[in-house]
């Protein structure tokens, strides 16, 4: 397999990020594992789903940041399952935790976002986790791509578990206004579901375009990551994004 670009700033500016997507399962798998898995990914970002929300959440999630030399931006339980988690590399400009409109009987969903800062570069962020039902996960496709024109900045990523394959109305939604990273510069694996016997992809990175995609996919192979670990960590499998941000 080709070697993911490290993470590093260009000459001109331009950092090269990595950005992974990872739904944990409310950490009720191995989470050794799981930290095992996001540390040997070396990210700068982790879009998370699932991400503990109930009793003592905050410090679970600051365990597995701990643990994978990694800081908590936003989310969690505020955001109702979505999270972030940066680099000490990322300046934080700002976060917002937001709550989306819930069907009676559905369970809610939100977004996870931030503005952070690579040197001079701003770039917004957004995590997310849609819904099971088709209707509703449509119109989140459609608030997701609000929220990020709304941000403020010229370049973004969005990602998260899309419960949905790329042939889908609100995958396709997305990927008619964003790249999708994977079908961009396909990297490693690409089935993402379920982690015992993949045979899906409904996990996806997003980048605005201007946005460089380097590589994107499930990192099988790499170096540090097992498949055991890739198994026992939770129920999906991570998507993991290099791309290169021009600098402004």
């Amino acid at each position: 397999m080709t070697p993911l670009p490290n993470s590093r700033t260009e000459p001109d500016g331009s950092p090269i990020i990595r950005v992974l997507s990872y739904n944990i399962r409310s950490m009720r798998d191995d989470t050794d594992a799981l930290a095992r898995v996001i540390t040997a990914c070396a990210p700068d970002l982790v879009l998370v789903q699932e991400a503990p929300i109930f009793f003592r959440w905050r410090k679970r999630l600051a365990r597995l940041a701990s643990a994978t030399d990694l800081v908590m931006l936003t989310g969690g339980g505020t955001a109702a399952g979505p999270a972030l988690l940066c680099s000490l590399r990322a300046g934080v400009e700002h976060t917002e935790d937001v709550l989306l409109p819930r069907t009676p009987g559905h369970y809610r969903r939100g977004f996870a976002t931030a503005v952070v800062r690579f040197g001079n570069v701003r770039l917004g962020v957004l995590g997310c986790h849609l819904s099971l039902h088709a209707d509703e996960r449509y119109e989140q496709g459609g608030m997701l791509l609000d929220r990020l024109a709304g941000m403020g900045v010229e370049h973004a990523v969005a990602g998260g578990d899309l419960n949905e394959r790329p042939g889908g109305p609100t995958f396709r939604r997305l990927a008619d206004t964003l790249l999708d990273c994977r079908a961009t510069a396909p990297w490693g694996g690409e089935p993402t579901f379920p982690a015992s016997a993949p045979d899906r992809r409904i996990d996806a990175v997003f980048a605005t375009k201007g946005i460089e995609v380097l590589g994107c996919g499930v990192p099988t192979g790499l170096p540090g990551i097992s498949e055991a670990d890739l198994r026992a960590a939770t129920d999906h499998l991570p998507v993991l994004a290099a791309l290169r941000v021009p600098a402004v």
